[in-house]
């Protein structure tokens, strides 16, 4: 028995591929040469640090891949959890989590290649989503690029305030 064959990689598929890749890009580009120190140090009237936003960025990432697999039982966390994706575990350092954030893109990145874009999932109850909302694979790596693009951006004005360093410009 042969193993089945993946999808072919669509222009479609090519442009979400490129564009995650573009904004995770960005991401890691505001942390480069920074120590853990200086990516967990608040730098502006916000609790956000650097390296919580990278931590909180994978962490989302793979909430959302889960979902696209197992559904709304893959996004279930309390929110002592969810506050803890913005914070450094004991333990955990920069690059503790920019290599886990790398395992979190290559299995979204297997699964953008792979998946039914079309297939759905209701979404998990929740203020911010419509009751009955489903959302599609496509739909939920588009979300994946659009919050890691604001992450993104939110981790220039921390490094800007850090050490005036900007990720363009």
């Amino acid at each position: 028995m042969t193993a089945p064959t993946a999808p072919a990689l669509t222009a479609e598929r090519a442009d979400l591929l490129e564009t995650l890749a573009a904004h995770r890009a960005f991401l890691r580009f505001t942390v480069r040469g920074l120590t853990t120190e200086q990516a967990t140090r608040r730098t502006t009237a916000s609790q956000l640090t650097l390296a919580g936003i990278v931590k909180h960025v994978a962490a989302t990432e793979a909430s959302w891949a889960g979902f696209v697999v197992r559904g709304a039982a893959a996004m279930q966390q309390s929110p002592e959890e969810w506050a803890q994706e913005w914070v450094l575990a004991p333990g955990e350092t920069l690059e503790s989590v920019l290599a886990s954030y790398d395992e979190v893109a290559a299995r979204t990145d297997e699964l953008v290649r792979t998946v039914d874009l079309d297939s759905s999932h209701p979404l998990p109850e929740a203020p911010w989503f419509a009751p009955g909302a489903t959302r599609s694979a496509r739909r939920v790596f588009l979300h994946v690029v659009a919050e890691t693009a604001q992450h993104a951006g939110h981790a220039d004005i921390l490094r800007e305030s850090l050490d005036g360093q900007k990720t363009m410009g």
